[in-house]
């Protein structure tokens, strides 16, 4: 794929952004007053650059919360006079977009259900030409990462350049402990396309619970995102849209003191030496269980032939029982995870299906099928 976006870096976004950059405040702009008094507890308690606030709330259905509207913009203009704090809120059309410059926002935000609709996507793209602003996409709700890609494409293509992705977890399939499953490997995937990427986490989205916001953000330094963004309110049980994944900003506070920011890189020779080492071992291991993977492929492919044979179907879904059960077992004594060892066999098993299937419908020579 060819992604030539034209990216500046995070730390031109921002006149001396100390990063990781980290974006705060209510899920909501319920009032003047609630706004004030969060944005002031942020800057008295937290070295936070961005206040972030909803101002119009896409929600499911009709009759509930849906934002404040354009007078919200005007408190969040009078928060950022009166502390100093950059300005931040979610924009899903071109009306959006223009009031939200009008009223001097600082950063714009595309939210997951703007970004699986081209349309709405364009349309913003379209708003935004001609202006210097940052934009942050965030994923699709489903975990689609050309979605996602396209969507920064769209953006970047109007000539925004200060251009960044928020993974904020993708719509979970089933009992996940996570309101939004975060799925690490697709922005990983991402961040791997596009390396200049900026990438921010969203904690607050993917956990939907405030007991999961702290481990989530550390994962996401861990694995060398650009920032976070967090939801923070004055009264977070009494909060008018996601009570239960806000903080208040001295909780705020004592969580960003706690997690720990890793070097990406060190001039320690020793460590350097010892990673090589590890490193060589781990290529090692590779070749022997692609060695063995092709093995297994090829009995697999013995069996398809057999059944083909006899006329047998492909699908045993007793044998594919006993496997899954034998090798969760067998997994468990060599202390792997039984998550773990059953996405592994899930994709042999899809696998050798598929291959099955091509053999069982292949055609002679003569161009009938066997």
């Amino acid at each position: 794929m060819d992604l030539n976006l034209i990216l500046s870096p995070i730390e031109n976004w921002i006149e001396g952004l100390d990063q990781p950059l980290v974006i705060s405040g209510p899920c909501s702009a319920e009032s003047e007053e609630q706004l004030l008094a969060t944005a002031r507890q942020l800057k008295a308690n937290t070295n936070i650059q961005v206040l972030r606030a909803g101002i119009w709330k896409p929600r499911t259905r009709p009759g509930t919360f849906e934002g404040v509207g354009v007078v919200g913009l005007k408190w969040l203009q009078k928060a950022k006079e009166e502390t100093g704090l950059l300005t931040a809120v979610e924009v899903a059309n071109a009306e959006h977009v223009e009031l939200a410059l009008k009223f001097g926002v600082d950063i714009l935000w595309v939210g997951a259900r703007t970004t699986v609709n081209p349309f709405s996507v364009q349309e913003v793209a379209d708003a935004l030409r001609g202006y210097d602003v940052p934009v942050l996409v965030k994923n699709p709700i489903n975990p689609d990462l050309q979605l996602w890609i396209g969507a920064l494409e769209r953006i970047n293509q109007a000539g925004i350049t200060k251009l960044g992705a928020i993974h904020r977890g993708f719509s979970p399939m089933s009992g996940s402990q996570y309101r939004n499953d975060p799925q690490w490997e697709i922005p990983i995937e991402l961040k791997r396309m596009i390396p200049a990427l900026p990438m921010i986490c969203d904690p607050s989205h993917i956990a939907g619970n405030r007991a999961l916001i702290e481990p989530v953000s550390q994962k996401a330094y861990d694995l060398q995102m650009n920032g976070v963004m967090i939801e923070s309110h004055i009264d977070p049980d009494n909060a008018l849209s996601d009570a239960k994944q806000q903080i208040t900003p001295k909780t705020l506070a004592s969580m960003l003191d706690r997690l720990i920011i890793r070097d990406p890189e060190t001039t320690d020779v020793d460590f350097e030496l010892r990673l090589k080492d590890l490193r060589t071992k781990i290529d090692k291991i590779d070749n022997e269980l692609l060695e063995v993977m092709a093995s297994r492929m090829q009995v697999a492919e013995e069996i398809a032939m057999h059944k083909k044979d006899h006329n047998i179907t492909i699908l045993q879904v007793n044998r594919y029982e006993e496997i899954m059960n034998n090798r969760v077992e067998k997994g468990k004594k060599l202390l792997l995870k039984e998550e773990f060892v059953k996405n592994l066999y899930e994709m042999i098993h899809n696998n050798s299906i598929k291959r099955q299937t091509e053999i069982m419908n292949a055609e002679n020579k003569s161009g009938e099928t066997v």
